[in-house]
């Protein structure tokens, strides 16, 4: 399944890569004498790297990203299906074609592929292949379960590359008085773990850091109607405060379950979450508070050693511009373990046993010069529980309207090798994107 979803992807972006480049500009003058294109196409050919300062647990010491990526992205506007055309109806397609020199292969990736269509004034409709991501959280995530690739996040990919794509059907429900999304997802999408190639991680078996050697296994829920996930928002402004509420019926998108210690074999754990959020103008700046419970449908008492516990997710989070073209970010996020006592009552005593309340604050510092041509940002997690922590220090130039080029690191530290950021202490790296658009 995954080589024919390859060869798809690489025909689709050869063919509109082509189209692009020789048809596009001449269509481009004809529609300027009144023609219309029914079809959009754009994209990015990005070379990236990012080299560490050693790691002999990793496939290769030294680096741990090196790929040249094409992404071409085409919107069609069906005007052949009359009904389709008057729903304002859209196909989207996002795809990418990776030469990876870490891997040594070429790879494709079908990023999203869906219709979008508005058949009423209140109801829209997107089914297919999408990223799907809501909260108020700036790279924190409490009512935001959907999959994410964590280890793209740490090996310097850019950021859009942290959201997974989820095959779904979403609908929104439009009214004076509240908005529903509601979102079906029939076929489930784990976060994309760490697993040792690039990263070296901590192992809870053995108590140290492993790398390409860990060979985990982590079994999904298998594909069948009652496994479905389900995921709903309501929304509404009261003046100039977004507020919402969410529901979410489904699995951990992190193994966080162990069906058999010694064969390494970890396990999604089903899930029901429900929580709310608040976003608005406060002073000088922008405030938003979220929270969330997590009900751990497989351990509901607490007292299962080998799946996550029930829990209480906090955030709090404030942004304001102090100068022109400088901004602040600062967040407050907080987790609490519920049943924690009967959780440490069966816990192994040989076992690292999580904390009651885990904290963590981050800070993002953004800084644009000359023209705004030039983006300077520091972005830090920190959490004062776990005494880790992770920088990611950028500096980005806008060369011109197509050329891009970023150079930035990621830097992590902490007390202990099985926190967070302190299993990552070996995976600090450099990293240089040079982004040509389209």
């Amino acid at each position: 399944m995954k080589k024919i979803q390859k060869v798809i992807v690489a025909t689709f972006l050869s063919f509109w890569t082509i189209v692009g480049i020789v048809f596009i500009p001449p269509a481009l003058a004809e529609e300027e004498s009144g023609w219309k294109l029914p079809f959009r196409i754009h994209g990015f050919w990005e070379q990236a790297g990012a080299f560490r300062f050693g790691d002999s647990l990793t496939e290769h010491e030294d680096y741990n990203l090196l790929e040249s990526r094409l992404q071409v992205k085409f919107t069609y506007y069906p005007e052949i299906i009359q009904k389709l055309a008057d729903w304002n109806s859209s196909i989207f397609f996002k795809a990418d074609l990776l030469a990876d020199g870490f891997d040594e292969e070429l790879d494709g990736e079908l990023r999203e592929f869906y219709l979008e269509t508005s058949p009423f004034s209140f109801f829209d409709m997107k089914a297919g292949r999408q990223i799907i991501t809501w909260g108020t959280g700036d790279l924190l995530f409490i009512n935001d379960l959907f999959p994410k690739h964590r280890a793209s996040f740490f090996i310097a990919r850019d950021d859009q590359y942290l959201q997974v794509p989820s095959d779904a059907l979403k609908t929104s429900f439009f009214s004076p008085w509240v908005n529903l999304d509601l979102i079906f997802i029939p076929f489930f999408e784990p976060d994309n773990p760490i697993r040792g190639n690039r990263l070296s991680f901590y192992n809870p078996f053995t108590n140290d850091l492993v790398g390409e050697d860990a060979n985990f296994y982590y079994k999904r829920p298998d594909r069948n109607p009652k496994n479905t996930e389900f995921a709903l928002r309501f929304n509404r402004f009261f003046g100039s405060y977004e507020t919402a509420i969410y529901g979410f019926w489904g699995y951990y998108k992190q193994p966080l379950g162990i069906k058999e210690p010694l064969g390494k074999t970890f396990f999604y754990p089903k899930l029901n979450a429900y929580g709310a959020s608040i976003r608005g103008p406060v002073g000088d700046g922008i405030v938003n508070l979220e929270v969330g419970y997590y009900l751990s449908k497989e351990d509901q008492s607490g007292d299962d050693p080998l799946i996550e516990n029930s829990s209480m997710k906090y955030l709090a989070g404030y942004e304001r511009e102090c100068w022109t073209d400088f901004t602040l970010g600062a967040q407050y996020y907080l987790s609490q373990l519920l049943d924690y006592a009967d959780y440490r009552a069966s816990a192994p005593p040989q076992s690292h046993k999580s904390d009651h309340y885990y904290h963590l604050l981050t800070l993002r510092l953004t800084q644009l010069l000359y023209h705004q041509d030039i983006e300077v940002s520091f972005f830090v997690f920190y959490s004062p529980s776990d005494q880790d922590f992770h920088l990611r220090p950028r500096i980005s130039y806008k060369m011109s309207d197509h050329l891009k080029v970023s150079l930035g690191s990621n830097i992590f530290g902490g007390r202990d090798d099985f926190t967070m950021f302190g299993q990552l202490k070996r995976n600090d790296n450099c990293y240089l994107r040079i982004r040509y658009s389209f």
